[in-house]
Parts: C-alpha cells; sequence; structure tokens
C-alpha cells in the first residue's frame, strides 16, 4: 500500500480530531466517478429527510432523530420546543436524584435499573461501557435487556436489599413490547415483595397515552419522559432512551449531543470525498457489492468501546435488512455485523480472518490517547498503549497482506463528545448506504413480523392449556393434542411448548417420558 494512496485517501477533519482511512479498501480508480450520481443523490435524499420529508410512507411518518442534537433543525416551533424542554427536564430530574431531592424509599437513589429491549437497551449499555466509572459515578446501572427469567434473577440478586434505593427507568414506545413489559412486571413483583411500592422508584420512558403511559400515571410513577414516533430505536440513543440513564449516571449529555452536532455537520458535506458518513457509505457499497457479499467486522482497539460491535449490529442490520426495495423489487439486501475488540480478538477470530474465507470487510477504531495521566513502561520504554497500538497497525498490515481490504477511523480518545461523534458518524452512513441500494432504511418489517409469531405462539400455548384442562388426567403425545386442536401442521411447535411448560414448576403440566422421544404425554392432572 503506497503512501501516495494513503495521502489521497485519508480524510482528517481537523476540527473533530478525528480521521478516516479508506486507502486500503482497493477500489478502482474511477469508482468514485462511477458512483457520484448515487451518492449525491443520496446526500440529497438526507437533505430532504432532515427538512421534515416523510421517510416512512407505510406508516406515515417523519425520521427526525439528526433534530435531537439542533433542535433548531425541526420542522416546526412546537417540535423545537418540545425537543429543548425535554432535554432540559431530563437535566433537572437527574440533578434531583443526584441530590437527593428525589429519594427512594430508603433513602438517596443509588442505583440505576434500566428496563428495555433492543436500541432501548444496546445504546445505553454501549455509552455506559465507554463512559462509566463505577469509582465514581453517582448511580450503579444494571439492565432487564431481555425477558429471560434467569437473567433477571441475576440483577436482582445484585441489588438484594438495595431496592428502596433503585431507580427503575422503563423505556418502550408503545408500552406493548413483551420483553420490557414482561420486565416491569418482574420488576414490580420484585419490589412487592420487598414491601415496597414500585411508583415510588419508577420511571417511564414512552409515547404520550401508550399502555405504560396510562399505566405510569395510574400508578403514581415519579416522572415519564417522551418517546416519539419520529425517531426509531436504534437511533433513539440522543433522545430520551439513551439521555435519561446517561445524565442519571453522572455522565455529560451536553457534550455527547455536540460531538453528534458538529459530526453532523461534516457529515452533510456535499462534497462526498470530505464527507466521512458518505465515504464510509461508499467503502460499503463497493466491499458488498452493493448487495451485502461480505460482512463488517468491527474492530475497536479499546476495552471502553467493546459493545460498539453490538449497538452497530442493530443499527446496521435493523436498518439495512431488507426484503424489498423502494420499487417493491425483491432484493433481501443487508451487511451482516459483527465484532468484539483489540487485541483480544488476535487471541480470538483474528486467525480466520487472516487465513480463513474472505467474506469480510473490517474496519479498525483507533483510540489515541492511552489513559488519563503518564504510563509505566512495561518493557524497556514501551508502555501497554504502545503494545495496543502495535498490535493493531500489526494486524491491519498481516490482513492486508493477505489481500483482506480495511477501513480506519481514528479518535482521539473515548469521551462524550467522541462517542456522540461515532453514534452521528454511523447513524448518516446507514441513511446514506440505504439510499445507494434503494431500501427504506428506516422501517424493520421483519421485526414487526417476528413480534406477530410470538403472539401467534402465546395464542396456541393458551390453547394447549386450555386443552388439556377441559380433560384432566387425560394425556396426550404431541401428535395427539395437535389432532385434538386441529393444528396438526403445528405438532413440532406443540411439542416445544409442551416440553417447555413440563420443566417450568408455575405450570400445572406434567410430562410422562416416551421411548421415543415424540411418544412422551403430557396432562394436567385432576
Amino acid at each position: 500500500m503506497s503512501w501516495d494512496r494513503f495521502k489521497e485517501h485519508y480524510l482528517f477533519v481537523e476540527p473533530l480530531d478525528f480521521a478516516l482511512d479508506i486507502s486500503r479498501m482497493n477500489f478502482a480508480d474511477d469508482f468514485f466517478d462511477s458512483m457520484k450520481p448515487k451518492i449525491d443523490a443520496a446526500i440529497a435524499a438526507m437533505e430532504a429527510l432532515e427538512g421534515g420529508a416523510i421517510a416512512n410512507p407505510d406508516e406515515g411518518r417523519m425520521v427526525g432523530h439528526y433534530w435531537l442534537r439542533n433542535a433548531s433543525l425541526a420542522p416546526t416551533p412546537e417540535l423545537q420546543k418540545e425537543i429543548a424542554e425535554t432535554e432540559q427536564a431530563i437535566k433537572d430530574f437527574a440533578a434531583k436524584i443526584h441530590s437527593g431531592e428525589i429519594q427512594g424509599s430508603a433513602g438517596k437513589f443509588e442505583n440505576l435499573l434500566c428496563i428495555g429491549i433492543g436500541g432501548s437497551a444496546l445504546g445505553p449499555e454501549f455509552v455506559n461501557q465507554a463512559l462509566g466509572n463505577p469509582a465514581s459515578d453517582p448511580m450503579h446501572i444494571f439492565f432487564f435487556d431481555n425477558t429471560d427469567p434467569n437473567g433477571m434473577d441475576k440483577v436482582l440478586a445484585q441489588l438484594d436489599g438495595k431496592l428502596g434505593q433503585t431507580l427503575a427507568v422503563v423505556t418502550s414506545k408503545s408500552g406493548g413490547t413483551p420483553e420490557t413489559r414482561n420486565g416491569m412486571v418482574e420488576a414490580e413483583s420484585a419490589w412487592a415483595k420487598a414491601g415496597l411500592q414500585f411508583g415510588q422508584h419508577a420511571v417511564a420512558i414512552t409515547g404520550v397515552g401508550s399502555k405504560l403511559d396510562k399505566h405510569a400515571v395510574e400508578n403514581s410513577w415519579l416522572t415519564r419522559f417522551p418517546m416519539w414516533d419520529w425517531v426509531g430505536g436504534r437511533t433513539s440513543e440522543l433522545a430520551a432512551v439513551g439521555l435519561v440513564p446517561a445524565a442519571l449516571s453522572g455522565f455529560d449529555i451536553d457534550g455527547m449531543l455536540l460531538g453528534a452536532k458538529e459530526m453532523d455537520a461534516v457529515t452533510r458535506v456535499k462534497d462526498f470525498k470530505h464527507n466521512p458518513a458518505a465515504l464510509l457509505a461508499l467503502m460499503w457499497y463497493y466491499a458488498t457489492d452493493g448487495a451485502g457479499k461480505k460482512d463488517m467486522v468491527i474492530l475497536p482497539y479499546k476495552d471502553r468501546l467493546e459493545l460498539f460491535s453490538r449497538y452497530l449490529q442493530q443499527l446496521v442490520m435493523e436498518s439495512l435488512g431488507k426484503e424489498l426495495d423502494l420499487d417493491g423489487n425483491t432484493v433481501h439486501q443487508g451487511i451482516a455485523v459483527y465484532g468484539n475488540k483489540g487485541s483480544t480478538d488476535q487471541h480470538a477470530y483474528v486467525q480466520q480472518l487472516r487465513d480463513g474465507v474472505l467474506n469480510f470487510f473490517a474496519t479498525f477504531i483507533e483510540v489515541h490517547t492511552d489513559r488519563e495521566g503518564p504510563s509505566p513502561s512495561v518493557e524497556a520504554d514501551f508502555t501497554s498503549g504502545d503494545f495496543l497500538q502495535g498490535f493493531y497497525l500489526g494486524t491491519r498490515d498481516a490482513l492486508y497482506n493477505q489481500g483482506r481490504e480495511s477501513i480506519t477511523i481514528t479518535v482521539k480518545d473515548v469521551s462524550a463528545h467522541t462517542v456522540g461523534m461515532l453514534i452521528a458518524l454511523y447513524e448518516r452512513a446507514v441513511g446514506f448506504y440505504g439510499s445507494l441500494v434503494n431500501i427504506n432504511a428506516y422501517h424493520q418489517p421483519g421485526v414487526e413480523a417476528g413480534k406477530k409469531a410470538a403472539a401467534i405462539t402465546l395464542e396456541t400455548r393458551q390453547k394447549i392449556v386450555d386443552a388439556l384442562s377441559a380433560k384432566p388426567g387425560e394425556a396426550f403425545t404431541a401428535e395427539q393434542l395437535a389432532a385434538e386442536l386441529g393444528l396438526e401442521s403445528q405438532t413440532e411447535l406443540i411439542f416445544k411448548l409442551l416440553d417447555h411448560m413440563a420443566a417450568n414448576q408455575n405450570r400445572p403440566l406434567r410430562k410422562l417420558v416416551g421411548e421415543p422421544f415424540y411418544e412422551s404425554k403430557y396432562l394436567i392432572e385432576r
């Protein structure tokens, strides 16, 4: 890789102390010329989006997460006012929690339990990992981010005896998302068992008038913050969804918003060669042939950025993983994302990245500042940070020498400002790429289909319970029960549901093990 190519394709944005290096992506000399009409159109489409254009025709809504860090861009004075007022309300509430003006039943709040799923959890988890310091943060943060009972038990065990000083933040736009609702019900049960009123310890982040909003009012929760229909879950970290946990954790939310705002300004530049988000999207298009033919591997060389790849999995894959394009053609678009951190990966899957199947391109994230303050030498005049950079540079060369392409993002440090920049950079890159491949990056029909399928499964479970309850003491195989219900095409599903119910003590269902396994019978005893 020549020095001349590096100079040509290394973009340094001095005001942000940010750099993007695409020199190790082997696109042809005429690639930019051939892509100029597409990327110019994508930039124009983004400008319309920020101006309030309807981005989700099937839902009739705008997409306005860019307004969150610059309320003056919102298309109406009412929205501008609401964004600014919500931000101030978050700061005011966090200040009252930290000062002890608002307390739990056992005194000042010391713990924070965030209950959410998807973007309502991944964003706050990433930001907490990046910015948190357990020794000095005003609150210790915990998460219910799934509907796994054992996972919730693990969290509650850490909060045993501390619920009176634990603030719960429940995040769900509709209030009907099953995972979040289940977490809320489990939390309410835990507080009740401790003899405490959950409402005295609870905050809702939800849509106005939603099921959760009404539940919070009816049960006298401490306060509520809005989730707007023009902010999707995967782009909500800089809305109340992410700002409430961040502010309560003592993080610099003004710095996050400023970093995002400044990156937004840079990524609005119409000369795409000086627009880092546009260049990222173009590199994704080049690497995957605009059809998702390669995976995106995220390799941050900083422990604090360990969860960035998980955050990007949702942002990229939920946004770009679409069956149909905007013209209704079947395209099955998407880019798979995975990653961990360096140099841990050099003892894990980098072996395959270098020598195995060539089905990926890598994105390295380099952080210049090793730590606050000086570092001791660990060998001769080398520090641990010197070794970390050496491993990053060596791995990048080792991959490139084997024909494996990579992008490098360089930032000064891991600060609130930097986190805001990275979030904004990838949000806009995803939007640009969606335009390049002609898909809607802002809806998620596959997620909604999954929710509907889960609901149908729960309906089938209830039919099983009703059928067995109607004939107590009578045992059925899965096949017999499927025939009884007229659901022969769902026999496997019925078998799985029966086995799960029989394994849990709160289900009044018993299994009579058969040989072979599918001759096992199930009954509800008299």
